[in-house]
C-alpha cells in the first residue's frame, strides 16, 4: 500500500513537471502544474507522517496547503488584472514587458 501511494505521488509530480516544461504559452496551465507539485509534496508528507506515526508531516502539509491557497488567489488576481489591461494572458506578450 505504501509503495502504491508513493508511485501515485511520483506520477502526480512528474505530470506537473512535464506540464510546466512543455507548456510555455498558457500561464493558467503553468499555475495548475505548480499546484500539482505542491499537492504531490503534501501527499508525500501525509503518507510518511502516517507511516512513521508522527503528526508533524500532517501539520506541515496543512501549512503548505494554506500558503498554496493564498498563492493561487494572488496569482489569479494578478492574471485577471493583466487580462483586463492587455486583453490576453499569453506568455509571449508578457515576455515583451521585460524590455
Amino acid at each position: 500500500m505504501f509503495l502504491t501511494q508513493l508511485t501515485i505521488n511520483f506520477f502526480l509530480f512528474f505530470l506537473g513537471l512535464v506540464g510546466t516544461a512543455l507548456n510555455r504559452r498558457n500561464i493558467l496551465i503553468i499555475l495548475m502544474c505548480v499546484e500539482l507539485f505542491l499537492l504531490s509534496l503534501n501527499l508525500n508528507f501525509i503518507i510518511f507522517s502516517v507511516y512513521f506515526d508522527d503528526l508533524y508531516g500532517q501539520l506541515f502539509s496543512l501549512f503548505i496547503l494554506t500558503i498554496a491557497a493564498a498563492e493561487s488567489a494572488v496569482g489569479l488576481a494578478i492574471i485577471i488584472i493583466y487580462y483586463r489591461i492587455r486583453g490576453s494572458i499569453s506568455l509571449d506578450q508578457i515576455a515583451v514587458l521585460k524590455n
